[in-house]
């Protein structure tokens, strides 16, 4: 029972519950960002490259066997048997993950700036207790305005 007991307090410590949280969604963006790059971007620069479909290039190693070279397709070329090198499906794969590491990037850009300005320094003080009456007078003063006492000069 105490060994049910640990996993317990451990699986609903706030950092495991975050980091399931940030992993289901990662994946869910990962589709996003999948299809932004394979159903928006590419095809307009595919188009603007002579028609070319990213997804369709490859290179044949060996042919299949069940058809010859040339395949229409990458998808033909699988179909057939053919050994290929997909340098297409690559280079989507590339342009995804520049995307994600851009989104992440900037992500704990802002985090980091926030935590900078949790830090801040504080403000230099503008106001000091007077020794004598206790209530409270600029720094710079040299005499209190309230008891008339004079106060030793602040060191610059």
């Amino acid at each position: 029972m105490g060994m049910m007991k640990e996993f317990k307090e451990f699986a609903v410590k706030g950092n495991v519950v975050d980091m399931a949280v940030g992993i289901i969604i990662g994946g869910a963006f990962g589709t996003i960002v999948k299809s932004l790059v394979t159903d928006v971007l590419m095809p307009p620069i595919g188009l603007l490259m002579g028609g070319v479909d990213f997804a369709n290039l490859f290179a044949v190693m060996k042919e299949g066997a069940k058809g010859a070279a040339p395949y229409a397709s990458l998808a033909d070329a699988q179909a057939a048997g053919a050994v290929t090198v997909n340098y297409g499906v690559f280079f989507n794969a590339v342009i995804s993950f520049l995307i994600v590491a851009f989104a992440v990037f900037m992500l704990i850009k802002g985090i980091n700036n926030l935590k900078r300005e949790e830090e801040a320094p504080p403000e230099e003080p503008t106001t000091k207790e007077c020794p004598f009456c206790l209530s409270e007078i600029p720094i710079k003063a040299s005499r209190c305005p309230n008891c008339t006492s004079e106060l030793e000069p602040v060191a610059a």
